[in-house]
């Protein structure tokens, strides 16, 4: 096959770019110095082997605990549950969060064939003896809600907090423009003030 087709094809077997964005992005590579293409090259060849998942949150990363598992700064005694590693630099963006983390890779999904056991929901609950609170921050949509009742129903036997990130509108939106879920969400989870 011809080397630019080839890169475009592997190029746009990854999420979010198509093939018109796989071309661009060929054709950018081309006007690279070669050392730019070795650097990048090494460095997705060097993600095999050397990443690996946290043995506390199930993170990505490249030793046996990742950097917030070993903050000792953190709050140990609350874990936010994620669905994907990639949720974790989300919340951390917040600026908010100070507690730990437990990445579940995945949401219950009968339809793709996701169960319970397909997560890691085990060590969650081994964890749990060590935890006041518990947050679930799962996506807000029909998978993330029911692995999000789903943990709920077994961590609160445990004396755990579980509690959910709220849902509702979106800061900025105007109420005429909002969706039917997000206000319904929004109402069911007002608060006094």
């Amino acid at each position: 096959m011809d080397p630019i087709r080839r890169a475009v094809v592997q190029l746009s077997r990854l999420p979010g770019i198509g093939e018109k964005t796989a071309q661009r992005l060929v054709w950018w590579l081309l006007r690279q110095p070669a050392e730019l293409l070795h650097e990048l090259a090494e460095a997705v060849v060097g993600l095999e082997g050397s990443v690996q998942e946290c043995e506390l949150c199930h993170t990505w990363c490249a030793g046996e605990l990742c950097h917030t598992c070993q903050d000792p700064n953190r709050d140990a005694r609350q874990v936010c549950v994620i669905e994907r590693p990639q949720d974790l630099s989300a919340i951390e963006r917040s600026g908010e969060y100070r507690g730990r983390y437990h990445v579940l890779h995945g949401a219950i999904s009968p339809l793709d064939g996701v169960g319970p056991d397909e997560l890691r929901i085990r060590t969650l609950l081994a964890r749990c003896s060590d935890l006041d609170e518990v947050i679930l921050a799962t996506d807000p949509d029909v998978e993330g809600d029911a692995t999000a009742l789903y943990l709920a129903r077994l961590l609160k036997p445990l004396g755990v907090r579980v509690s959910r990130l709220a849902h509702g509108i979106a800061v900025g939106t105007e109420i005429e423009y909002a969706d039917r879920v997000s206000l319904v969400r929004a109402l069911e989870h007002r608060r006094d003030m």
